[in-house]
C-alpha cells in the first residue's frame, strides 16, 4: 500500500480519533506554538469517560483546559516545564511538577520509564515522499511519538514544513485529523531601558564569530538588537523567536564560523509570531533537532566560542542561581539552562551568561538577595555560575572566593539595596 492511501484510510476527525484515549492512559502533548488545540478540545470534551487519565507535556500555549477545577479525577497534568496556562493547577496541587534537565527529558519515553499511550502532534501536510514534518517544535515530541503505542496528528497547512531532524513518516501515525488553524503566537513584550543595558553589557563582552544560544523576551532581543553590526554570529539554541530574523537578513548572523553544524542555525522549536513561522518554511539554514540533541552539553561544548544567555529570579550572594521557583511556589522548570551552563562552559572560548534586571516589583524588591528564600530550589548551582549580568554591569564569578564574588554582586545590585546586602555579607563574615 502507498503512502497515499495509508493518509487517506487513517483520516478521521478529532472527536473519533480520541475516542482512542482511554481510562489510566498517559498523553502527550506537542508543546509550545504546535499546541494541537483541535486535539485537546476534542479530549477534554470526553472527560466524563474518562478517569486518571494523564497529561504530560513541556512548555504549552493557549488553554489547557484538562486542568480546570472540576477536571480532578479526570485528568492529571504532568508538567516537565511550567508555563503561565498551568502555573495555578501546580500549585493548586491539582498537577504535578517535575524536575529534570530538558535535554533528559526523551530518554524517560525512550527507556520505557514513562511510557506513552496516545501523542498527540500537530504536523504539516506529506511531501511527496510521506513525510509530515514538526514544524516550529521537534523539542520532545519527536521521541515521544516514536514510542507511543497511538499516534494522532493534527495536519494543519499552516505548519511550516522545517528541515532537520524533524519529520514522521505516515506509517508512524495512527489517525490523521486535518484541521486548518494558524498556529499559536507569542509574541514578545516591548524592549525597555534597563534590558537594554543588560543586553549592551552581554553583547559587549562576546567577540565575532561566537556561536549564540538564548530564550525569548525583552532581555534576549535587545542582546540581539545589541549585535548590530558583528560579524559572523552563528545560533545554536533550544528555542529562538522573531528577533533572531534581522540579524539573519543583515548577514551579522550567518553561521559561517560555527564548529559544528557550520552554515546552520540549529534549534529544538521557536516561540514567536507568524513572522518567524513563515522564516522558517522551507529555509535550509533552519535545522530542527530534538532536545536530547541541541540541548546535550557533550555537544554544546563542540561549538567554539559557544555563548549561552539565561535568566533568572535571582541570585544569592554566595551565586547560587533560582530560576524554577519562587519560595514554595513552583513558576516554570529547569529547562535548558544548566544545559547551555555547563555546555557554554566546556566550549572553547566560550562564555555562559546569567542575565537579569536587579530588581523585581517595579523596583520594591531585590533580585540580588543575602540568601535563598526559605522553600526555594536552585537551578543553577555556584560552581556551575560563570558570568552574571544586570543593568549595572557584568562579573564573571567562576574560579573567586566567597568573598570576591560576595563583592561582585553588591556591585550588580540596585544601590538602594547594596547597604543591606553589605551589612549581612560582614554579620555572616562573607567579607
Amino acid at each position: 500500500m502507498g503512502w497515499i492511501d495509508q493518509y487517506q484510510r487513517k483520516r478521521t476527525t478529532a472527536e473519533e480519533a480520541v475516542k482512542c484515549i482511554k481510562s489510566g492512559h498517559r498523553v502527550f502533548v506537542h508543546p509550545g506554538c504546535c499546541t494541537p488545540e483541535h486535539l485537546l478540545t476534542a479530549m477534554v470534551a470526553r472527560k466524563d469517560e474518562l478517569e486518571n487519565v494523564e497529561v504530560c507535556h513541556i512548555l504549552t500555549s493557549g488553554k489547557a483546559g484538562y486542568i480546570e477545577p472540576g477536571m480532578e479525577g479526570h485528568f492529571r497534568h504532568r508538567s516537565f516545564f511550567t508555563g503561565s496556562n498551568v502555573r495555578q493547577a501546580v500549585n493548586d496541587g491539582r498537577a504535578d511538577q517535575m524536575h529534570i534537565f530538558l535535554h533528559e527529558i526523551e530518554d524517560l519515553y525512550l527507556t520505557g520509564q514513562l511510557p506513552i499511550d496516545v501523542a498527540l502532534i500537530q504536523v504539516s501536510p506529506p511531501d511527496e515522499h510521506g513525510f509530515l514534518s514538526y514544524g516550529v517544535g521537534v523539542e520532545v515530541t519527536m521521541s515521544a511519538a516514536q514510542v507511543a503505542r497511538v499516534v494522532i496528528a493534527q495536519v494543519n497547512p499552516e505548519m511550516p514544513r522545517v528541515h532537520g531532524d524533524c519529520f514522521i513518516h505516515i506509517s508512524k501515525i495512527t489517525y490523521v485529523v486535518e484541521h486548518s488553524a494558524p498556529l499559536i503566537e507569542m509574541p514578545q513584550g516591548e524592549i525597555d531601558e534597563v534590558s537594554r543595558k543588560i543586553g549592551q553589557h552581554v553583547a559587549d563582552r562576546i567577540e565575532d564569530g561566537s556561536t549564540l544560544q538564548m530564550g525569548i523576551g525583552a532581555i534576549p532581543d535587545a542582546f540581539l538588537n545589541a549585535l548590530e553590526g558583528r560579524r559572523d554570529m552563528g545560533i545554536h539554541t533550544e528555542l529562538f523567536s522573531d528577533g533572531i530574523i534581522p540579524l539573519v537578513e543583515s548577514g551579522v548572523i550567518n553561521n559561517s564560523r560555527k564548529t559544528l553544524h557550520p552554515g546552520k542555525v540549529v534549534a529544538a522549536f521557536a516561540l514567536g509570531t507568524k513572522k518567524i513561522f513563515d522564516f522558517c518554511h522551507d529555509n535550509p539554514i533552519i535545522e530542527f533537532h530534538p532536545c536530547r540533541y541541541t540541548n546535550n552539553p557533550f555537544i554544546i561544548a563542540q561549538n567554539d566560542r559557544m555563548v549561552s544567555v539565561n535568566s533568572a529570579l535571582g541570585i544569592d550572594l554566595t551565586g547560587q542561581v533560582f530560576a524554577d521557583s519562587l519560595g514554595f511556589m513552583f513558576y516554570s522548570g529547569f529547562g535548558g539552562q544548566v544545559d547551555f551552563v555547563r555546555g557554554a562552559a566546556k566550549s572553547k572560548g566560550g562564555r555562559p551568561f546569567i542575565a537579569f534586571p536587579a530588581t523585581a516589583k517595579r523596583g520594591t524588591v531585590t533580585r540580588i538577595v543575602p540568601f535563598i528564600p526559605p522553600g526555594t530550589g536552585v537551578t543553577t548551582s555556584r560552581a556551575d555560575v560563570h558570568w552574571v549580568v544586570t543593568e549595572y554591569g557584568a562579573a564573571n564569578l567562576h574560579g573567586k572566593s566567597v568573598r570576591e564574588r560576595t563583592r561582585d554582586l553588591i556591585a550588580l545590585a540596585d544601590p538602594q539595596f547594596r547597604d543591606e546586602l553589605e551589612k549581612f555579607a560582614r554579620e555572616k563574615k562573607y567579607i
